[in-house]
């Protein structure tokens, strides 16, 4: 396998992009029709919509780099003692936010990301109800391209102690959640459905996305290398790195989103 110096990371962002636009073309004709709901062992849905995504982007990816292995949500179980002999992976959520599709809101995504050494490299995030994308490459930029419009580049912002905007979940926030928005004071909080919220971190229009509960690295994965291309931070609460395929489980620890760093978002836990 090839070093990474030798990777043409924009040559593979873009085309993964594109790829990711595939799918999210494919979920608004599903999204516009009758589709099926299902419920995996976990109780979390399944849709017709999240199958016809991840059907597509293996395919594709597949065909761009048939050498690097894939990952995706609706992969059947890959055992560590298989994974962990990868340094280099694909890691894909095909429909994050699946109740939000459900929902009719318009606030899911598709998100692909490669993963070289545990570590995000490249992230592409669809999200084609918004016809919006953000992309990133690892010493490139970070990108928000809107429709028709030119891509621009993004820039996590300086934060406002005294006026703290903050991403949270559409659902309902936990008590551990609860009190630490208390004791950061007076904040504005902004609810919004799957990785769009780190976006919106990486894009400087909020300043922090705690999440204090479950998700799995292919929901982080893709926001991760946008979000540290614009100047910003994904860390778990106890500060250390957020890193991917470490473990048998592919759970996430607790984290923050973050773009100002000379805060310490840390200690109002």
């Amino acid at each position: 396998m090839s070093n990474l110096d030798d990777l043409n990371l924009e040559y593979l962002c873009q085309n993964a992009l594109s790829i990711a636009r595939l799918a999210g073309k494919k979920i608004v004709e599903i999204y516009d029709s009758k589709y099926t709901i299902e419920h995996k062992s976990d109780k979390t849905p399944l849709t017709t919509a999240d199958l016809a995504a991840d059907k597509i982007i293996r395919h594709a990816l597949r065909e761009l780099t048939p050498e690097i292995p894939i990952l995706t949500e609706e992969s059947d179980a890959i055992a560590f003692a298989t994974r962990k002999k990868w340094n280099r992976y694909w890691l894909v959520d095909p429909l994050d936010g699946t109740r939000e599709f459900i929902k009719r809101n318009g606030e899911f995504t598709v998100n692909i990301a490669l993963i070289e050494n545990h570590r995000s490299i490249i992230g592409v995030i669809n999200a084609p109800i918004l016809q919006t994308d953000y992309y990133a490459w690892h010493n490139g930029h970070a990108f928000k391209k809107i429709a028709e419009q030119p891509p621009e580049i993004i820039h996590c912002r300086k934060a406002d102690k005294q006026n703290l905007v903050i991403a949270g979940s559409r659902s309902t926030p936990s008590d551990k959640l609860t009190a630490y928005f208390e004791k950061l004071g007076n904040i504005k909080l902004l609810n919004v459905g799957s990785s769009l919220k780190s976006c919106m971190v990486a894009e400087g229009s909020v300043d922090l996305y705690p999440r204090l509960g479950l998700t799995s690295e292919w929901d982080t994965a893709a926001a991760h290398c946008i979000v540290e291309e614009a100047g910003g931070h994904i860390r778990q609460t106890n500060s250390h790195e957020l890193l991917y395929n470490t473990k048998d489980s592919l759970l996430n620890p607790e984290f923050f989103v973050f773009g100002d760093n000379s805060i310490d978002w840390y200690q109002y836990l």
